[in-house]
């Protein structure tokens, strides 16, 4: 078994569109449980799956298509299609320069993972509105 770095850093593959990302979403939630790390707050210490779980993927899923107004996804990446380990979905608002000649690593703005994530730090701040957004979410689903 691959370590978190391993996989995050690994080759992941593209869901480009968004039936496949609809797809995903249902076998992430069969598989069980999973870390949901939002990048910007504290690594989680335990999992989420069930209700929770279909709460944030569902949440995730409204915030990418208000904000990626595309007809294809291509902002999830994940190391198997059919039974993914680990997950990066990038925060539509932060996408960087599609060249990469920024020179700037654009970490996601969410990992879903089966086995513990480690801290990233990334080089630009996450904005407010979404720090705001998960924690919002998150007591949302504390408070049920």
């Amino acid at each position: 078994m691959k370590n978190y770095q391993e996989l995050f850093n690994g080759t992941l593959w593209g869901v480009m569109q968004w039936t496949q990302w609809d797809e995903m979403r249902a076998r992430i939630v069969n598989a069980g449980e999973w870390y949901v790390y939002a990048l910007g707050h504290d690594v989680p210490d335990t999992t989420t799956s069930g209700t929770k779980l279909t709460a944030i993927l569902d949440e995730m899923d409204a915030l990418l298509r208000r904000d990626h107004r595309e007809k294809y996804l291509g902002i999830v990446y994940a190391d198997d299609l059919a039974t993914p380990t680990l997950i990066k979905v990038y925060d539509p608002n932060n996408l960087g320069s599609s060249c990469g000649s920024s020179g700037r690593v654009i970490l996601p703005g969410w990992v879903l993972s089966r086995i513990p994530p480690e801290p990233m730090v990334s080089q630009s701040p996450v904005p407010h509105s979404r720090l705001r957004w998960w924690q919002e979410l998150k007591d949302r689903l504390h408070s049920h």
